[in-house]
């Protein structure tokens, strides 16, 4: 994925946050949560991108 594809697929992440919180009405405490989930998932993604952060392979999720 190049620099500018990055780039791209922030642009659409923040739009859809904004149609999101624009258009769907919801709960200000919901709203304030889905935003938060998106961005620490934004900031996830750009730090896997970068390799700063591993993919996440190792990770055992125990229910």
């Amino acid at each position: 994925m190049s620099l500018i594809q990055l780039v791209i697929t922030l642009v659409v992440i923040g739009a859809i946050l904004w149609a999101i919180d624009r258009y769907i009405p919801m709960n200000a405490a919901i709203k304030k949560l889905v935003n938060i989930v998106v961005v620490v998932v934004a900031v996830l993604f750009v730090l896997q991108y970068f390799g700063i952060i591993g993919s996440g392979h190792g990770i055992m999720v125990i229910g």
